[in-house]
């Protein structure tokens, strides 16, 4: 909500030295999250004046059609003789009023005005438009063109309003009614202290048996429905300049009387409303649930679908209006712009249940000011003061004549009462306030109050969020000052710490980031576009989803059942912005439905609910195991006088995996797979033991080429994804750190010349366990193939470090603890040792 410091003035009584930063400070201090303050018309200065546009000269031979203007701006230039001005604009004639700078002021954005000669003629100054002044869109596109009524030479500064504060105002949910200046003036008056002068406060005269005939057949939908009638708007009629500043420092753009009428008192009183030509009315107005597959063309243009959900506005023909939506088109107001005239209007404020406007207006995606207000909460009893203050406006400004005519259906309601002990707020808040002070704070709100120790309070029509004691409470506690609740630091209870699993989890990010890799938060949602992209079969249980009943983007409407699709979105965002050597991590939560999951139930809020209920609950929910996933691309190893640096491959990827393993003390098994989105002959199939069996706990390796070509990534880019539940299964037990031999290591290397396709893990599974348990360590450190080792052959030179924890190994039995461990490669995977 934008509002005008000059406007807000008109309610409240501020301090003639109060600005814009004092009156955001007030209002934050009273729960107010106003956001900026903006300045405007800052380092403007004069002159700058109304002319009235004496003669035009078209200047020809340029690539684009100049005006050559003398302009009378009165006694403003010092001569009083006529200023020659060129300008390019083609949207006045000679007699208009216009804007005109001249020469020694200053327009926003530091623009220092000067004569200068342009297209052969000399420009003492310049006929302005909207944008030049900082004044928003007026739909014109052009150079302002002013009412006949303004004297040449007038102040343009005053008379346009043009310096002026504005406060940005992120209004919440539960604040609705702050959605208007009245609102905002309520607030604010409170916050100083001050009286306020209410708008609303109107004469209305009740309701008759003459006004336009509304019928309600839903009456939970609509529960107040006014309509007043206005007949006689002259055709000429313009919206005031004061009006159309008022809109457009509120972030509206003036369209014409009528509609910026409506739009002017929503911003006043926070009531929508929509005026319909009368003549374009069939029989009278109604109000109802939409038929299923109706259809009503909107003010947009747009031809709507309707759902048997939302609540229309009807005549005789069917739809004329999405109700607290949007109108329709049938019933528009003429725009005089175009040389057409409306000269009798129908004014409709009404009253609408939030929850049904703001299902409709997100099922048809069509937000507007008037939803905006109706789902948050607008004051039922505003209406008939709002459509009161829109016939004053325009039997004053369009010369218009306010029928006899009231009609007002109402539903029966009760004012809400809330019960609440005096002290409440005192024992929320931890601070005592006194009986005194709950009363007069929660008068200032607007509530009446009556009673001693316990209160009965009347909460007011325009604060639908005050409901239970608490929300009080709130209000009190708001208004005496957060800054003045004591601050106190609870006491933890003892021997509570992070669970095992947390432990781990945490130790497996620190890990990720102390190996090169940089957290990645991505949104935990997926689009059918992205699995197909990664290639995933059609039976792949990463195809399973759960979808969204209301996802924040249609493209991406169901929880990820894995991490790598965020990972490579932000791998790619970052290639495409100039960092290549990435390599990012991401542990979180993915969402594997298994299809058995039970419907939920609705939890009671009125008790805490029963074991089973909260059972029944758990088990509507997916399996939503922990995963931990990586992503790698460009250099791994940057160059530099240390070396020449490499590449990621699909190695890292595999690494990362052991990594993660190692801070649950769990060994990691390789084999070769087949698993999209991996290249086929570049992926790894990670397995833990579990109870004593193999179990596959993730995925590693470089990306299929297919794929990095639909993600566009980088070449040779490397991936990695693992789930750590299954991880925190093969823990054994409490993780012990190793014990170090103080007993010297015997070194034995060995060369295994086995087949191409012989997968380097087993012939090390292999050397591993024929070793025995004198083996301490085992590393592959070279890998050699070429005519001495012959065709489809490849030769693998391994360390292998063997130490006891007792005593000092004989170089016998080391060679026999080798020879061990290449005999049983030699059997598994016919591995021959080179040069025998």
């Amino acid at each position: 909500m934008r509002v005008p410091l000059s406007w807000l003035r008109e309610y409240v009584d501020l301090p003639a030295t109060e600005t814009g930063r004092d009156v955001q400070a007030k209002l934050v201090a009273v729960g107010l999250e106003v956001e900026t303050v903006e300045q405007i018309g800052a380092g403007l200065t004069g002159p700058l004046v109304v002319g009235q546009v004496l003669t035009i000269e078209e200047l020809e031979g340029f690539k684009k059609p100049i005006r050559f203007c003398t302009v009378d701006v009165g006694t403003a230039n010092g001569t009083g003789e006529p200023q020659e001005i060129v300008c390019g604009a083609r949207n006045f004639a000679v007699g208009d009023k216009v804007v005109v700078v001249l020469p020694g002021a200053v327009l926003p954005g530091d623009f220092a005005i000067a004569a200068r000669k342009t297209y052969g003629k000399t420009s003492h100054g310049m006929i302005c438009s909207t944008d030049e002044l900082g004044m928003g869109d007026d739909g014109t596109h052009g150079i302002i063109v002013l009412p006949p009524e303004h004297e040449a030479g007038t102040d343009a500064i005053e008379l346009l309003e043009l310096v002026d504060e504005v406060l940005d105002i992120a209004v919440t949910p539960d604040r609705g009614y702050c959605l208007s200046m009245r609102g905002v003036a309520r607030e604010t008056a409170t916050a100083y202290g001050l009286p306020l002068r209410d708008p609303a406060l109107l004469d209305v005269p009740a309701p008759n048996a003459y006004g336009y005939p509304v019928k309600v057949s839903d009456p939970i939908g609509c529960s107040r429905f006014t309509a007043r009638t206005v007949v006689g708007l002259q055709p000429e009629a313009r919206t005031p300049i004061w009006m159309q500043r008022r809109l457009q420092k509120a972030g509206m753009r003036p369209i014409s009387l009528a509609v910026d009428v409506t739009n002017y008192v929503m911003l006043e009183l926070g009531q929508p409303l929509h005026a319909y030509d009368r003549t374009r009315i069939d029989g009278p107005i109604g109000v109802r649930r939409a038929e299923q597959g109706e259809k009503l063309t909107t003010l947009d243009g747009a031809v709507r679908v309707l759902d048997a959900g939302d609540l229309v506005i009807t005549d005789n023909r069917g739809p004329i209006g999405l109700a607290g939506v949007m109108g329709g088109a049938d019933t528009e107001i003429a725009d005089a712009a175009e040389g057409a005239h409306t000269a009798e209007v129908v004014i409709e404020a009404a009253h609408f249940d939030a929850i049904s406007i703001a299902r409709t207006a997100r099922r048809h995606k069509l937000p507007s000011e008037a939803s905006k207000r109706f789902e948050r909460g607008v004051d039922p009893q505003a209406a008939a003061a709002a459509a009161q203050r829109t016939v004053d406006l325009l039997v004053l400004l369009a010369g218009g004549t306010a029928e006899a005519g009231v009609t007002e259906v109402t539903a029966p309601s009760a004012p809400r009462t809330i019960t609440m002990p005096a002290d409440h707020p005192d024992k929320v808040a931890g601070v005592t306030y006194g009986r005194e002070t709950v009363v007069r704070r929660l008068q200032e709100v607007g509530c009446d109050v009556y009673g001693q120790d316990e209160l009965l309070v009347t909460t007011p029509s325009w604060r639908p969020d005050l409901n239970e004691p608490n929300d009080l409470a709130e209000e009190v506690i708001r208004l005496e000052g957060y800054e003045n609740l004591p601050s106190t630091l609870p006491t933890p209870p003892s021997g509570r710490g992070l669970t095992d699993r947390q432990r781990l989890h945490r130790r497996v990010g620190r890990a990720l980031a102390g190996a090169g890799y940089v957290e990645a938060l991505n949104y935990p949602f997926i689009g059918e576009a992205v699995l197909d992209q990664l290639g995933l079969e059609a039976d792949d249980d990463r195809r399973r989803t759960v979808e969204l009943v209301n996802p924040i983007s249609d493209e991406e409407p169901s929880l990820r059942t894995t991490l790598l699709p965020g990972l490579l979105g932000a791998l790619r965002r970052n290639d495409g912005r100039g960092s290549h050597d990435l390599a990012l991590f991401e542990t979180g939560l993915v969402f594997r439905p298994s299809g058995q999951e039970t419907k939920p139930v609705r939890l009671p809020v009125d008790r805490r609910p029963s074991d089973e209920e909260i059972a029944s609950l758990d088990a509507a929910l997916p399996r939503q195991p922990r995963h931990a996933a990586v992503v790698l691309a460009g250099a791994r190893e940057q160059a530099g006088w240390w070396g020449k640096g490499r590449p990621a491959d699909w190695a890292d990827s595999v690494e990362a995996a052991r990594t993660v393993a190692r801070e649950a003390g769990v060994e990691v098994s390789v084999r070769a797979d087949r698993h999209a989105p991996w290249h086929p002959g570049r992926c790894a199939a990670l397995y833990v033991t579990v109870a004593g069996e193999e179990t596959l706990f993730g995925h590693a390796g470089e990306l299929h080429p297919r794929v990095i070509k639909e993600l566009h990534l980088p070449q040779r880019a490397c991936a990695m994804e693992v789930d750590l539940d299954v991880l925190e299964q093969a823990v054994d037990g409490v993780l012990r750190a190793p014990r170090i031999s103080t007993f010297p290591v015997a070194t034995q290397d060995v060369a295994l010349v086995v087949g191409q396709d012989v997968p380097a893990a087993d012939v090390e599974r292999a050397l591993r366990a024929g070793a025995g348990e004198l083996l301490e360590s085992l590393r592959l450190f070279d890998v050699f193939t070429g005519e001495q080792i012959g065709e489809g052959r490849k030769s693998l030179a391994y360390a292998l470090r063997f130490r006891a924890g007792d005593r000092t190994l004989t170089v016998d039995e080391a060679s026999a603890a080798r020879d061990a461990a290449v005999a049983l490669a030699a059997e598994r995977t016919g591995a021959v040792l080179r040069g025998a």
